[in-house]
């Protein structure tokens, strides 16, 4: 066994399946945005909660004049990084074992 081993096959999937759920998340708030949900709704304000904490580094990091276009661009870049990072640590661990 290699000492340059590190991580499991399980914990790869972990790790991709965590990127999945939060790029759910934020692309549900997306959906829920552009569909009008009603914001007082116990589901759809926890949704908006979830989705604003993950996205909280690229939320109106976009100034379009167009508030669903920031809606969409900055929650969406959120969604993509979280998959990519998420989905390449997971193939590291997968092959390293």
């Amino acid at each position: 066994m290699s000492p340059y081993r590190t991580g499991s096959p399980q914990a790869g999937r972990i790790i991709a399946i965590v990127a999945d759920v939060m790029a759910l998340i934020l692309g549900l708030w997306i959906l829920m945005y552009l569909l009008d949900a009603n914001r007082a709704n116990d589901f759809v304000q926890f949704v908006h909660d979830a989705a604003r904490w993950l996205a909280g580094w690229s939320h109106d990091l976009f100034t379009f004049d167009e508030e669903w276009a920031r809606v969409v661009c900055g929650y969406g870049l959120a969604a993509v990084v979280y998959l990519f990072i998420g989905h390449a640590v997971a193939g590291r661990m997968y092959r390293r074992h």
